[in-house]
């Protein structure tokens, strides 16, 4: 191909289309490149221009689209003998979300085996040679999956099989030296209970009379953010990646929760800033307005802070924490505060805003992720602006690392999770899926090598101010925070907004994947005895404090709405969105005005949608289509897209949709506006059923009454 003829505009690669084998689906490309003339003999004959034409050429490259555990297993091995480095990423990245560590090592075992004993002795050295390549990859970057006390039994298996097989290979050394050093941690694992537990005490015990000189507002605000950045770092370069696939740390598969111990872990840390924000600024009902005001602004100072650290975790649980609704409705207090103060907390707002998917949030992680310093501000940000041209003049060679907000990426696992099925035609196991999910995980483990440019000395005063801070559940929250501003009389939902450019307003936010049931993992193990204390025990505020829908006090990280009217738990709220205009104040009572309910909330959700029949569920399990709803879908539509989805033939009018509740359906009008109907505070399962009665589609379901949102 020519050069000269433009072809150098064609695409390199161009989709072929599939390939189908016994168990495995590939997508055939065909890719475009550039043509390697072949050595030529000196006796060659062939003129020049019998291949001066030659620059490109066409190959064929397959991609592995679904299969079978074992054909994903076997297509670990190639006949070069070498590794195919994306595949073997992703596949150990993902893999426990359709399989388990035992039958991996099975089948690669296996496989090896039959190898030796049943293929051509090229061939079968070559792919004998990939596997062992594998189990060495697997060994080096996931020793977890390698460590289960006691005995560690899939070290165990991996030593019995070189000893047969590959005696006094380097992968026998390596996996007798990783089985020593796991025998060796459970040794001081066994060890460091009691004394850690005696040393904890008397290190508190030491420093009892000194951290009572961290006291708010009077507290180094650098030097905090310094230490919440050292304590959010440690968490989150010993987040486990994988853990964060939503097929592993959603409710969806629940007998596998405490496979995502680190991620609950980083939920913890995010929980407990926010707490100790609400805190701090509540304690002490008889604080003066103007003194509270400038507890405000400590945070917001401890927040900017932050920014300049890029410490997007802390900076969210601070902003999320002074959006809570026993801080936000305290007026008189943010009317003390100074207009700039103001300014910079809205700035500080934006960054998390969810308007087009967060991009904002992304935006930054793109350009300052693995940067050496801060240095992005929108070009309404003069407050952030000011910050970063004084700090780029005093920079020199500091150099920081970047430790993001884990929301977002949750939300985009749990988007994946829910919106692409796990298997295709045939029970396929679908790899496509896999590889969506891993370039999400891939950033997280490059921001968690970022993180490490982090090098902050601990400090023991600190520690013990932190978790000497009572926390405050919803109820006691509330409560102080109606001592110290009473709430006027009368239902506040029908109070008209005021604009006195305050710029401070409580907006409910949602990630885009509310449907996912992602909340109740870590609703689930709040019943664990192990944790009658931490962050996440937080119960629903009374009826008589939230009478709507709203979110609950605090916003933390997970990515489902807070609890609706007859939710019982109203743990792990989603993150506010920001207010992009200063004009409104927050509503007194601390409840959300329903026409803003979904202000800032995502274009679309991902709902889930079975069809009533007597086969609906098999061995327990109901099974759903997930369909994509726009905020501009009537229930005939969402009908008509749920039908296609089902393959169901007819007319929408025909039939009526239902959102199954924990403890009644609510049948969706025909004239609904469904993205506002829906009670967004539970799953957004829904029933489509063949219409009975011509005014069913207004009735309620008589299991209770219909309370979603409007």
């Amino acid at each position: 191909m020519s050069t000269e003829n433009g072809d150098d505009s064609l695409p390199t690669w161009r989709l072929w289309g599939e390939e189908r084998c016994d168990g495995v689906v590939y997508t055939v490309y065909l890719k475009k490149v550039r043509y390697h003339r072949p050595t030529r003999s000196l006796s060659a004959s062939d003129s020049d221009d019998e291949i001066s034409h030659l620059e490109w050429e066409t190959v064929r490259v397959r991609f592995l689209k679904a299969g079978t555990v074992q054909k994903l297993v076997e297509s670990l091995a190639n006949d070069d003998g070498e590794l195919e480095s994306t595949y073997i990423n992703v596949f150990l990245a993902t893999y426990r979300a359709f399989t388990t560590s035992r039958e991996v090592l099975e089948l690669l075992l296996s496989r090896y085996d039959a190898l030796e004993d049943n293929s051509p002795a090229q061939t079968g050295e070559q792919h004998r040679k990939t596997l062992v390549q594998a189990l060495h990859v697997w060994l080096d970057a996931y020793p977890g999956d390698w460590k289960s006390a006691p005995g560690h039994p899939l070290l165990a298996r991996l030593l019995d099989f070189t000893h047969r097989r590959l005696p006094g290979s380097e992968l026998e050394l390596k996996a007798r030296h990783r089985l020593h050093r796991f025998q060796c941690e459970d040794e001081i694992d066994n060890c460091i209970y009691d004394n850690g537990r005696l040393a904890l005490h008397n290190s508190s015990d030491s420093h009892s009379d000194h951290w009572s000189n961290y006291k708010f507002p009077e507290v180094p605000h650098r030097h905090f953010a310094e230490q919440l950045t050292r304590m959010d770092a440690e968490v989150f370069k010993k987040l486990v990646a994988h853990q964060c696939l939503g097929a592993v740390w959603s409710r969806r598969d629940r007998s596998r929760s405490h496979d995502a111990a680190t991620v609950l872990a980083t939920v913890n840390q995010f929980n407990a800033v926010s707490l100790r924000v609400i805190s701090t600024i509540l304690v002490d009902p008889s604080t003066k307005p103007q003194e509270r005001a400038r507890i405000l602004e400590t945070w917001i100072d401890i927040a900017q802070e932050l920014r300049i650290l890029k410490n997007f975790s802390s900076l969210k649980a601070i902003v999320s924490g002074l959006q809570s609704n026993p801080v936000y409705r305290l007026e008189k207090c943010w009317q003390c505060m100074p207009r700039e103060k103001h300014e910079l907390f809205m700035e500080l707002e934006r960054i998390f805003s969810e308007e087009n998917n967060a991009w904002t949030q992304r935006e930054l992680l793109i350009k300052e992720g693995t940067a050496k310093f801060a240095d992005t501000a929108g070009r309404s940000d003069r407050h952030l602006q000011k910050l970063f041209q004084k700090q780029n003049t005093h920079a020199g060679n500091i150099s920081y690392g970047t430790i993001p907000y884990l929301g977002t990426f949750l939300t985009d696992l749990t988007m994946i999770d829910t919106a692409i099925p796990d298997t295709v035609a045939e029970g396929l196991i679908n790899f496509d899926k896999r590889r969506k999910e891993f370039e999400v995980l891939a950033r997280i483990r490059l921001l968690q090598g970022a993180a490490n440019a982090y090098h902050f000395t601990s400090d023991p005063l600190f520690d013990c101010w932190f978790h000497s801070i009572v926390v405050l559940d919803d109820r006691e929250a509330y409560k102080l925070s109606c001592q110290i501003e009473t709430p006027p009389p009368g239902n506040t939902l029908n109070r008209k907004k005021k604009s006195n450019g305050q710029g401070h307003r409580k907006n409910d936010s949602l990630a885009s994947t509310s449907s996912s049931s992602s909340s109740q993992f870590y609703c689930d193990l709040d019943s664990l005895p192990s944790s009658p204390h931490n962050s996440l025990d937080r119960r629903t505020s009374p009826s008589q404090l939230s009478s709507s829908s709203s979110n609950s006090s605090l916003p933390s990280l997970d990515i489902s709405l807070g609890s609706g009217g007859g939710s019982n738990t109203s743990r792990l709220a989603p993150p506010p969105a920001i207010t992009t205009n200063g004009t409104s104040t927050p509503n007194l009572a601390g409840l959300s005005s329903p026409s803003h309910s979904h202000k800032n909330s995502p274009d679309f959700y991902i709902i889930k949608v079975t069809m009533e029949s007597d086969s609906v569920e098999t061995e327990g399990v109901v099974l759903y289509k997930s369909i994509m709803l726009s905020n501009n879908e009537r229930t005939p539509q969402v009908i008509r897209n749920a039908m296609l989805k089902l393959c169901i033939e007819g007319s929408p009018d025909q039939y009526t949709l239902a959102q199954v509740l924990p403890d009644r359906e609510m049948v969706l009008p025909s004239s609904a506006n469904v993205y506002y109907a829906v009670n967004t505070a539970h799953n957004l399962n829904f029933i489509l059923r063949p219409r009975r009665d011509l005014n069913e589609s207004t009735a309620e379901s008589p299991k209770g009454k219909v309370n979603g949102k409007r």
